[in-house]
């Protein structure tokens, strides 16, 4: 069987493409000291790109902060406005 699967490509679950795309953010932000990160724009547009599906909003509903606190404690803050339901 071992065999058949190397032949077949494996599926990842979206659960495990974002840890991984996190585990290559704090990797790439323990490397490079930088005080503003580069990754944070192509963040921001893929979290909007997937709040999108569901519901109507601009870019300027999404934020997102990344704020060093400790030599080796980041915070990720992202905060999303909905807009309101009509009732």
């Amino acid at each position: 069987m071992a065999l058949l699967e190397f032949f077949r490509p494996n599926k990842k679950s979206s659960a495990s493409l974002a840890k991984e795309r996190l585990q290559i953010i704090v990797a790439e932000r323990r490397q490079a000291g930088s005080p503003e990160p580069t990754y944070l724009p192509q963040l921001k547009q893929d979290i909007l790109d997937v709040i999108r599906k569901y519901v109507d909003i601009s870019p300027e509903q999404v934020t997102v902060a990344l704020e060093q606190r400790d030599d080796d404690l980041s915070v990720l803050e992202l905060n999303v406005t909905l807009p309101e339901e009509d009732k």
